[in-house]
């Protein structure tokens, strides 16, 4: 079988840890992921570390923030009245509340990380819990699929001289 390519339907199983060993997500948990390569549904360097990938393969990728959330932000971070926070909700440090805000000159609810509390003041974070972290990823390549037609050209070649794109 031929590794898996761009345009190609794979399916994976992950752990993803953090530097300090922490599993932050895994499919134990939630179960493999299917994708098509090339379509943007994955962090580029995860499917980038795919490709070439025969079934039942196993790596392990580091994957440095600004290839992954990103780094951290100071000016995401912000004091704001702890009226503008669900004033009838418990907060406590940690916890992810969602606050208007005007993005794009559109209101729109955005998350964000409680990550300190003053009697009338919350400190919150947008950025990304995962943002300035460093990544690791065991990876193991479960499946190939058919590939999927990216649009243009004749994919018929028996001898893998077609369009190059499938």
């Amino acid at each position: 079988m031929q590794p898996a390519q761009l345009g190609d339907l794979v399916t994976v199983l992950y752990d993803g840890k953090l530097e300090n060993g922490e599993v932050f997500e895994s499919s134990a948990d939630t179960g493999p992921i299917s994708f098509t390569l090339g379509d943007g549904s994955v962090m580029p360097a995860f499917e980038a570390a795919v490709i070439g990938m025969q079934p039942g393969e196993s790596k392990i990728i580091k994957i440095k923030p600004e290839n992954a959330y990103g780094l951290h932000s100071p000016e995401l971070v912000h004091i704001v009245s702890r009226a503008a926070v669900n004033p009838d909700c418990e907060l406590t440090p940690g916890m992810v509340v969602g606050l208007n805000m005007e993005v794009e000159g559109q209101m729109q609810k955005v998350p964000a990380t409680i990550t300190a509390l003053e009697e009338d003041k919350v400190t919150v974070d947008f950025n990304h819990p995962l943002a300035g972290q460093e990544l690791l990823y065991k990876i193991t390549l479960q499946s190939i699929g058919e590939p999927v037609d990216q649009g243009g050209g004749d994919c018929s070649s028996a001898s893998g001289d077609g369009c190059g794109h499938c």
